[in-house]
């Protein structure tokens, strides 16, 4: 049976959380990578995924700059820089040098692929959609890349506080 709670509340009980990395190269010529939580598929013909970036993230500006962006599916040794990347700014700091996160090139779009990723996706960036205090940008996947090392799992935001750790898929 369910009773009614206010927002805050109900919530909290989206958890575990799926968490990606989106990135694109800002106009100084770095990849700028943030870390999201909020992401889907929108289409398969053609291939398309949407993320949602807060409208006062640099990264929004970065994204719109490029007209094109990489989505990460980080593995779950990738937690540390997925924090780092989500609770600090483009704006103030080389965020894939700070942490020296292994990278390697893309190939269709001007960015890089995170070597450690379970799975990255090029996008060149489709439509956007403002929701409140958010914007949705969808992007249409050009290429898309694994990681050979098929043990690796995906990164998940497990509880409230940036709790994260690895989820495996139905079968492993």
């Amino acid at each position: 049976m369910q009773v009614g709670v206010p927002y805050s509340e109900a919530i909290v009980r989206k958890y575990p959380e799926q968490v990606v990395i989106a990135l694109a190269r800002d106009a100084g010529g770095k990849c700028n990578p943030i870390t999201l939580g909020w992401t889907m598929i929108t289409s398969h013909q053609p291939p398309m995924m949407a993320i949602s970036v807060g409208l006062t993230r640099y990264s929004l500006e970065v994204i719109r700059r490029a007209g094109e962006f990489v989505i990460a599916f980080p593995s779950d040794g990738m937690a540390e820089d997925a924090l780092f990347f989500g609770t600090n700014s483009g704006r103030d700091v080389d965020k894939i040098a700070a942490r020296g996160t292994p990278t390697q090139p893309a190939s269709e779009v001007d960015c890089v692929l995170l070597a450690d990723a379970v799975a990255n996706f090029e996008c060149t960036l489709e439509s956007e959609l403002a929701t409140g205090d958010h914007v949705i940008l969808v992007g249409r996947i050009v290429a898309a890349h694994v990681n050979q090392d098929g043990t690796a799992r995906r990164l998940y935001t497990l509880s409230q506080n940036y709790k994260m750790g690895g989820v495996a898929a139905a079968g492993d």
